[in-house]
């Protein structure tokens, strides 16, 4: 009889068996899951690399194409204010200049006016451009247009081309137009003011294939945009977005540029982009690296290449560069300013303390401002001026512009300061202000010379009619008066003397002014003297000075003119018995009077076989300082309250019409002796 068999049996025997392999195949199942979803993964993080990576090329060549037209606007808006101010040739007439701007106006396109205004900004001459209707008005044109007010007086304190904030003009029928002035000193005096359109600085001053597929616009540092030129953006599209400020002195504006892209498209199968991935994928990683490597090298290269660049560039600048860490630790001089202050790079950036190029005296000064600095204090945006020491000791002015060091993390790893030796532009004002002072006085010497014409004119007819007075009177006394009579007959022809006297220098001034040959005659020494003594004695009466006369035995006679040497000698005279009345002057006062025979010629110190008398007045006053002997031959220079600066000056003027030098020097114990040479007669 056959066993028995169950039918369950064979069930219950592969019951495990399927158990096992449905284990294995989920576990084979989650295994391919699993790397399905790194594939997917590794797909997914590729194309979001991909991706990345193309939004950073584009995003990174937005920036170059922002930088370069950031420096295109720059290098046009110079190259703008060098053609502008060449229009302003010295001794230029409005005509010309007018031609000269209609003709900068038809090569600019970007320019709506141009005009020539005085220092007090009142329009001389205007020129508008050919290509629009007349957009600015005339009458708004004035001094009192804020935008150029603002422009000229940036560009006056920086002698240097200036901006204005851009400002809306209204148009006539709607719209308007975005303008900013541009405004350039020039050298006679005024100002050369240029009025850009914005719309049209965009169109003439930025390349073309920046605006085609791309939108460029000025705005403000706020944002606000102000004038905006290319395509608009396209539905679907991605927006990139690059803004660079366009630094111009006086005024800010930002350069935007948006740039439109299409997002990538993806796989249209995800199997077959799988598929695809897992074949490629070794191949395009080798290609990846590859490229990148190709790429970093290219990077590393032009690094390089802007390194040396901007290395050459610092070491040719003529400004003085420094660099300084958030401790007051030099990092970086350039060769101008190593230069400049004459000490190596290496003493510079040792770290001991105080910088070697400050003056000792302001030190102290210097930490405090670098304390300030260092504390966050922000400097002027135009600058300020201080004085550095040379390492021979040598002071000099600078001009200093600083501004933060701000790394790829927007964080502030120090100040970048910038120097320009002003010492030269300082001799130059110097030399300006000193010419200035000397066309002044030159106007107030052609002044005076009218004056003293018109009082040669107008007191000749007194004197005459005084004279002719006193000789009446002498005849009405007769030749025989005695007594009272006889005192009054000699008061009366005293006075016919002096009048006649007065007539006579009122003519040798007028002759003197006007540049008149002067007839010169053998003069006595004794009687130059003589002939002042009495007016020399009555302010010496008055102030209590002793006049001593001393003169040489066997004096040869002096060839001048007499009346203008004996007001040399009245004049030095008065002066020195002014020197001694002051209460300083405590102890005796005399006044001496000296003639003597001479050698050397008078301006050149050199013989040459002439006789010479000398002739000197001595004090015992004060004496002259130096500061007021720099200046004491200068026309219009006084110390006295009452003066008016031009006695010393006229005699010197007089003395050397003669051939001969007037001169002083101090006098033994005090005072001062003033000393003039006359030729002597043959």
């Amino acid at each position: 009889m056959p066993p028995e068999v169950d039918p369950e049996a064979p069930h219950r025997r592969q019951a495990p068996l399927s158990f096992a392999r449905l284990r294995s195949l989920w576990k084979r199942w989650f295994l391919w899951l699993l790397l399905a979803v790194l594939v997917s993964a590794l797909l997914v993080t590729v194309v979001w690399l991909a991706g990345r990576h193309e939004v950073e090329q584009v995003q990174a060549a937005l920036d170059r194409d922002t930088a370069d037209a950031v420096s295109d606007l720059r290098s046009g808006f110079q190259r703008n204010a060098q053609s502008l101010r060449a229009t302003q040739a010295p001794g230029m007439e409005r005509a010309q200049w007018a031609d000269t701007a209609a003709a900068l106006l038809r090569e600019h396109r970007e320019w709506l006016r141009l005009e020539w205004r005085d220092a007090a900004l009142r329009p001389v001459e205007a020129v508008n451009t050919p290509y629009r209707m007349r957009i600015l008005d005339e009458a708004s044109r004035g001094p009192e247009q804020s935008d150029v007010t603002l422009a000229c007086a940036a560009a006056h304190k920086l002698g240097a081309p200036a901006y204005s904030p851009s400002h809306y003009v209204p148009i006539t029928g709607g719209g308007g137009v975005e303008v900013m002035e541009l405004c350039v000193p020039i050298d006679a005096g005024g100002y050369l003011v240029a009025s850009y359109s914005l719309r049209d600085a965009l169109i003439e001053l930025v390349g073309p294939t920046l605006t085609r597929g791309q939108e460029v616009a000025f705005t403000e540092a706020d944002g606000t945009r102000l004038v905006a030129l290319g395509t608009s953006r396209r539905t679907g599209t991605r927006v990139f977005t690059s803004q660079q400020l366009i630094d111009l002195p006086g005024a800010a504006l930002m350069l935007r540029v948006d740039g439109w892209r299409a997002a990538p498209d993806l796989f249209p199968n995800m199997l077959t982009a799988l598929v695809t991935a897992i074949s490629i994928a070794l191949v395009s990683v080798l290609v990846l690296l590859a490229r990148d490597t190709r790429r970093r090298l290219r990077a590393e290269r032009d690094l390089a290449d802007a390194l040396a660049f901007r290395k050459a560039m610092e070491d040719s600048v003529i400004t003085g560069l420094r660099a300084r860490d958030l401790q007051g630790r030099i990092t970086y001089v350039n060769p101008a300013f190593c230069e400049m202050v004459g000490f190596s790079p290496e003493e510079l950036m040792a770290d001991n303390g105080d910088a070697p190029y400050w003056p000792t005296e302001l030190a102290h000064e210097y930490q405090q401002r670098q304390a300030r600095r260092l504390a966050g204090g922000m400097p002027p945006r135009e600058g300020f001026e201080s004085v550095f020491m040379r390492k021979d000791g040598a002071r000099f002015p600078v001009l200093i512009f600083e501004a933060p060091l701000i790394n790829a993390h927007r964080v502030q790893t120090g100040w970048m300061s910038a120097f320009i030796d002003v010492s030269e532009q300082r001799r130059i004002e110097e030399l300006s202000r000193a010419s200035q002072e000397r066309l002044q006085a030159s106007a107030r010497l052609a002044t005076v010379g009218e004056m003293a014409s018109l009082l040669s004119h107008e007191l000749t007819q007194p004197l005459a009619a005084i004279a002719s007075y006193a000789s009446g009177s002498l005849n009405l006394l007769g030749p025989n008066a005695t007594g009272d009579q006889g005192e009054v007959a000699m008061a009366v022809r005293r006075i016919a003397e002096q009048a006649d006297r007065a007539g006579q220098v009122i003519r040798s001034v007028h002759d003197f002014v006007r540049r008149r040959d002067r007839t010169r005659e053998a003069v006595a020494p004794q009687a130059l003297i003589d002939a002042v003594l009495p007016l020399v004695r009555l302010q010496a009466r008055k102030l209590g000075v002793i006049i001593e006369v001393v003169l040489e035995d066997r004096l040869p006679a002096a060839m001048c003119d007499r009346t203008l040497v004996e007001q040399v000698l009245l004049n030095l005279a008065r002066n020195a018995m002014q020197a001694m009345d002051s209460p300083d002057n405590v102890g005796s006062r005399v006044l001496r009077l000296r003639v003597a025979r001479a050698v050397a010629v008078g301006g050149t110190g050199q013989e040459d076989g002439r006789r010479w008398l000398e002739f000197s007045v001595a004090d015992l006053g004060c004496g002259i300082s130096e500061e007021v002997a720099e200046r004491l031959f200068t026309p219009f220079f006084t110390t006295r309250a009452d003066g008016m600066g031009l006695g010393l000056s006229l005699c010197r003027t007089v003395v050397e019409q003669h051939g001969g030098a007037l001169m002083f020097e101090p006098n033994r114990p005090r005072g001062t002796v003033f000393r003039f040479t006359l030729p002597a007669a043959a």
